[in-house]
């Protein structure tokens, strides 16, 4: 979360000139970023406990406040601006490992590993 709030207060990021190229790669980080603060989320809220699905939707929020802070944030850097279009990525990317978790969790289940639960 410190690497995306630092991230967020550079009011210029480097990146290629071709702006569909630049477009492609923001939103990819975009998306990479917040599920992986997703898996992150729902790993520190399992620790100790059998992680159950409200688990996962309490680290669903938890990442999807997150992002909304984040672009409220961006609101006040000269040169960014808070973004919609970012927040909807951000929970397309937390939604995605959110299912991930779901389904190895179920997988996990139905064949009696309890490594990977």
């Amino acid at each position: 979360m410190a690497l995306i709030f630092y991230l967020s207060t550079q009011p210029d990021l480097p990146g290629p000139p071709d702006p569909w190229l630049m477009n492609l790669i923001s939103n990819g980080a975009h998306f990479g970023v917040y599920a992986t603060l997703a898996c992150l989320w729902w790993r520190a809220l399992s620790r100790g406990r059998r992680p159950g699905g409200g688990i996962l939707g309490i680290a669903f929020v938890a990442t999807l406040l997150y992002g909304m802070s984040d672009e409220f944030h961006q609101s006040f850097v000269p040169g960014r601006d808070a973004s919609g279009m970012d927040l909807l990525i951000d929970a397309v990317g937390a939604a995605m490992a959110i299912v991930v978790i779901q389904l190895r969790r179920r997988r996990a289940t139905s064949s009696g590993n309890v490594f990977d639960r």
